[in-house]
């Protein structure tokens, strides 16, 4: 079996590096293949280099769009290398335009096509990561579901293709290079604080808010814990369109850097005193046995409910006074983070793969 491993963002590079590994060691047939929807180096090209995964076979360039045209743009140019690699299969992961337009590639072509981390749901009709997700869980042939409760909801719907429950391959990810980051990097030599908050922001319907970026930089200016802040380009580009950059980086409670490759943002996770993110993926991460940290959602809902039934993950929304308040007591009488991950052992990309064996 040839098997095209298709790819887009940075966290789809994370997460997809213990299946690719696995291929590497086994000297399994397979191709890489990125769209490179995150076209910046410092948001692409540095998790390969850290992760020692070989350099994708195909790179597309779709660059940036909207919405319609970086899909379509990546249908295109997927059609075309689809056509050269002869794959087998296609995997696609997550929930981006990236995971939408290799997903509906595939099956418009004919290409067996497995999902890996299917059966995620916000119910939020805001976000376009849902309708990506949602259709790629009804095209594809095997759905890899990292939870019993994603797999409920494959099985609710009725969808087409084979479900396995497997785990997250994002617990595999930190798991394997945690250890190895924390000989290697000396991110926290950068950091003048000895206890700071982790933040990220990024969705569009978060940081394309006039308001709601207004709260955030309140929020991160009166944390009662001092603000360590990887700003992602999209947020820094509508703090400075709104007048909102300057504000934050005079603050001395606030520490701005670029965005930092993966195994910075580990050491930095495992070292924190919380993190407040409207990240999917930082919810799965922090339940890592080897991470355990309290994640403050910075958004209305989630898709990882399992994290905030297991006390890891908790939705504050984006009013500034109630995340305020709550993250104050949370630093007088912090949770205690005793459940195990609700996102398996780190062996899902095993389990993903003898799936794809069986449909030799």
């Amino acid at each position: 079996m040839k098997i095209a491993v298709v790819l887009g963002t940075r966290p789809e590079i994370v997460k997809m590096a213990s299946i690719i590994k696995h291929l590497e060691s086994k000297n399994c047939d397979y191709d890489i293949i990125h769209t490179q929807q995150h076209y910046d180096s410092n948001m692409s090209q540095t998790f390969f280099d850290e992760l020692e995964l070989k350099l994708p076979d195909h790179e597309l360039s779709i660059g940036s769009g909207t919405q319609a045209e970086q899909t379509a743009n990546a249908m295109r140019k997927l059609e075309e290398t689809y056509l050269k690699v002869k794959p087998d299969a296609v995997l696609v992961q997550g929930d981006t335009n990236t995971v939408l337009a290799g997903a509906l590639t595939a099956a418009k072509m004919g290409i067996y096509l497995g999902h890996v981390e299917a059966g995620l749901r916000s119910n939020d009709r805001r976000m376009p990561e849902e309708y990506n997700r949602r259709i790629a869980d009804h095209i594809s042939d095997m759905l890899f579901a990292p939870t019993q409760f994603n797999a409920a909801a494959l099985q609710k719907e009725n969808v087409w293709g084979r479900i396995s429950v497997t785990g997250n391959t994002v617990i595999d990810a930190c798991m394997n290079y945690l250890p190895i980051a924390e000989k290697k990097v000396d991110i926290l030599s950068k950091i003048s604080f000895d206890e700071y908050a982790l933040v990220t922001a990024h969705r569009a319907e978060n940081v394309d808010s006039v308001k709601v970026l207004q709260n955030f930089v309140r929020i991160f200016i009166n944390c009662p814990v001092p603000v360590v802040f990887p700003v992602h380009p999209r947020t820094v580009k509508r703090l400075k369109e709104n007048g909102l950059f300057d504000k934050l980086a005079a603050n001395e409670n606030v520490t701005l850097i670029d965005p930092v490759g993966y195994f910075e943002f580990l050491v930095l996770m495992k070292h924190s005193t919380f993190i407040l993110t409207d990240s999917g993926g930082i919810q799965e991460e922090a339940s890592a046995p080897n991470i355990r940290k309290k994640v403050f959602v910075l958004r209305d809902n989630t898709e990882r409910p399992e994290a905030v039934e297991s006390g890891y993950a908790e939705v504050v929304g984006t009013d500034p006074d109630k995340i305020l308040n709550r993250i104050s007591r949370f630093v007088i009488a912090p949770d205690r983070l005793t459940n195990p991950c609700p996102f398996g052992d780190g062996q899902a990309y095993i389990k993903i793969l003898q799936e794809c064996e069986r449909t030799r």
